[in-house]
């Protein structure tokens, strides 16, 4: 028996990163998987591989959400996952100070707003079994302030809240409908290559972005899936409005030094 038998699990942003490992984590365990994606064609080659199901869903837009509903009207688990950091196109201003309003509200259009209609979507999916687990992909950076990347630290923490009050509320409806948090630092996925680029400094720009993580190294997106599967299975079934950090310690406290010698 897997720990996601019999289970339909949606996840957005499956086309690739940490979304498509959390497709590949959850059919695995069992599950049925519905990929979805912005990008059709990343969806199908993603269900291609968990021999799942696929959707263009560009999350930001209710009317794909209506989509979805029609063709899936019920799910046991949904990861809200997909997210945009601002600097997909281009590097550009994203500090409080130089950030456009456009700018502003098109990280928080897919970070946070898909996030909402995920999220209800999932209750009206789940009420009908009375039971369920929605996971909110956060950050790190909505534990923090980021001020090279403002919109995008506001869109997490803004996700990070929203989960406690959907949590709260599907409690308060008698409803077993769990919503929890992940909250990765850094994590080696396609986002990071604006940031990262591909000259001769690569390795040192992953060695500086990594210079105060205890762990010295970025995280994979596997081991955010591990999380993603135990927040979707029943063994889980205690825990809603939570936040699960995947940091290498970098949030624990003082730095440590790895010794030598």
């Amino acid at each position: 028996m897997g720990r996601l038998d019999r289970k339909t699990c949606i996840v957005t942003g499956a086309g690739r990163g940490i979304g498509a490992a959390i497709a590949r984590a959850f059919a695995a365990a069992g599950a049925t998987v519905v990929a979805t994606d912005k990008v059709a064609d990343r969806a199908a080659q993603v269900a291609a591989e968990t021999g799942g199901r696929h959707m263009r869903l560009d999350v930001a837009s209710e009317a794909d959400w209506a989509a979805l509903a029609e063709a899936w009207p019920t799910c046991d688990a949904l990861v809200n996952n997909a997210g945009i950091t601002g600097f997909e196109g281009a590097m550009r201003p994203h500090d409080p100070e130089h950030a456009t309003l456009a700018d502003w509200r098109a990280v928080h259009a897919v970070n946070l707003d898909g996030t909402f209609l995920g999220c209800r979507y999932a209750i009206g999916a789940m009420r009908a079994g009375g039971a369920g687990s929605i996971i909110n992909i956060s950050s790190r950076s909505g534990l923090v302030g980021i001020p090279a990347a403002a919109a995008y630290a506001s869109s997490k923490a803004a996700v990070r809240n929203h989960t406690k009050s959907v949590a709260l509320y599907c409690a308060e409806q008698g409803l077993n409908i769990r919503c929890n948090s992940i909250h990765p630092a850094a994590i080696l996925t396609p986002m990071w290559e604006p940031m990262l680029g591909d000259g001769p400094d690569r390795a040192a720009r992953m060695a500086a972005f990594v210079a105060d993580t205890p762990m010295r190294r970025f995280g994979t997106p596997d081991e955010v899936a591990a999380i993603a599967l135990l927040l979707a299975s029943d063994e889980a079934a205690y825990m809603t409005g939570a936040e699960l950090t995947i940091d290498g310690g970098l949030l624990a406290g003082s730095a440590a030094t790895p010794k030598t010698g």
